[in-house]
């Protein structure tokens, strides 16, 4: 069965405090970015690799690839669009529509093995999945008075990516409109009235966003490899 994985990163940086995009930033001495593409490749190297860039990173990106040596690893690059939703629209437009197909945020570079195995598993019975964390935090509910109260946190869980999919499913749903509602991919699924199944993530595939996710990201990295 094909499989497929479009990776997004049009992330800014900007909650990083830097003016580097933040998929470029080091983690271990190499960008953030080649972690996660090895995973993938790591998981089946085999699997069509479609990475998703703002057209304004591309050249600094190829830079990137020429002064880390990163050249034995096969993907397509193409543009990212002005939202979530237009970057996935462009990477789909490499991807068949036959087999499974991911969508994985490139600044998760501590996804699993394990995880990418659950979800790739799951997805050949089921038309979308989503690894899943559960809450550990108390939760409140915030009103729109201002008012707020508690609700019972075993009834949430927390969503990562990859999230997989039947690819002539998301193909189909990528047909739709966009609307601002879209939360993620599955939410687009999910208009279509396709159930999305959840299964176990792991709770070091965190999405580095802050400078506090890159110092946690580098210690699970250095432990990993004791």
């Amino acid at each position: 069965m094909n499989r497929s994985v479009i990776i997004v990163a049009g992330g800014s940086g900007s909650r990083m405090g830097g003016d580097v995009p933040k998929q470029f930033m080091p983690l271990a001495g190499r960008p953030i970015l080649m972690h996660t593409i090895e995973a993938f490749h790591k998981f089946d190297n085999q699997m069509n690799i479609v990475l998703v860039l703002p057209a304004g990173q591309h050249d600094y990106w190829r830079k990137l690839c020429t002064e880390y040596s990163f050249n034995k690893i096969d993907y397509q690059l193409v543009d990212g669009g002005a939202t979530r939703f237009h970057s996935t629209l462009s990477g789909l437009a490499k991807v068949p529509a036959d087999g499974i197909v991911a969508v994985h945020d490139g600044v998760r570079p501590l996804v699993s093995q394990a995880t990418l195995q659950r979800c790739f598993t799951a997805a050949e019975d089921s038309k979308a999945v989503v690894p899943a964390i559960p809450v550990n935090e108390s939760v409140r509910q915030i009103e729109h008075d201002g008012g707020n109260h508690a609700v019972d946190r075993s009834n949430y869980e927390l969503v990562q990516t990859p999230q997989v999919f039947d690819a002539q499913t998301l193909h189909g749903a990528f047909a739709q409109p966009y609307d601002p509602l879209f939360t993620d991919d599955a939410s687009v699924v999910e208009r279509m009235g396709v159930k999305v199944s959840i299964v176990e993530g792991n709770f070091e595939n965190i999405k580095i966003t802050r400078p506090v996710d890159l110092i946690l990201a580098e210690a699970i990295l250095l432990n990993s490899k004791r």
